[in-house]
């Protein structure tokens, strides 16, 4: 029976959380959903742990693009949601998704809540929404879903090593404006902890800034890593 919804997972080395973050997903697997778990050569058990709870794993080329356009075209649904493997959907993101799409939305995301330690993450999950929601601009961390017609209409997502969430936000937004759905998924601070909440924020307006400018995507990747 063919899926209401693909949800395609990127994962790269994921195996401290993959089970958690596949196992949370059951729920929406059971009402029809299909999981694609898309590794890019992971070097640690992430595959072995993640095909119990998955319908199909891909082996795809190492990049975060890369391995969801790999997944997108082995999934078997209309609609797509691109979901990192260090966030959690609400228990119905499934059906707020659908739902936004059947209204006539071509694509969509959700608000964002960033777990971690820090009080200021709090801060920077409400401006994220905020900015999102005024520009029409996703990010990967807010779990973009998308029609396949869409999708396919503005080629995927570029093969580039960062950036790709804009990029693909920035064709897509000549098809519609998003569904910016206020529910929220939850979202991995590690990245903040590990860099400093206060750097993370410079280092990515700063590329943010450099990339509106046209500074090339690789050379950006250089940057953040």
């Amino acid at each position: 029976m063919k899926s209401s919804l693909s949800i395609v997972i990127p994962a790269l080395n994921e195996a401290a959380g993959i089970e958690a973050t596949l196992k949370a997903l059951q729920p929406l697997r059971a009402r029809g959903v299909e999981l694609v778990l898309a590794d890019g050569g992971s070097g640690d058990t992430t595959v072995a742990m993640a095909r119990p709870w998955v319908d199909t794993v891909v082996d795809a080329p190492r990049g975060r693009a890369l391995q969801m356009n790999a997944g997108a075209a082995r999934a078997r649904a209309d609609a797509l949601m691109f979901l990192h493997a260090d966030t959690r959907l609400p228990p119905s993101g499934d059906v707020f998704a659908l739902q936004s799409l059947a209204e006539g939305a071509c694509w969509g995301r959700f608000d964002v809540r960033i777990k971690g330690r820090p009080r200021m993450l709090r801060v920077v999950a409400a401006l994220m929404n905020l900015r999102s929601r005024l520009s029409g601009i996703a990010t990967g961390d807010q779990a973009i879903f998308v029609t396949r017609a869409a999708f396919e209409r503005v080629g995927g997502f570029p093969a580039q090593p960062l950036m790709e969430d804009i990029e693909i936000s920035r064709r897509l937004k000549r098809l519609g404006r998003p569904a910016c759905l206020r529910a929220q998924v939850c979202t991995s601070g590690r990245r903040w902890e590990r860099r400093g909440v206060w750097r993370t924020i410079v280092l990515m307006w700063r590329l943010r800034w450099r990339y509106w400018r046209g500074v090339p995507a690789a050379r950006l990747a250089e940057a953040y890593r």
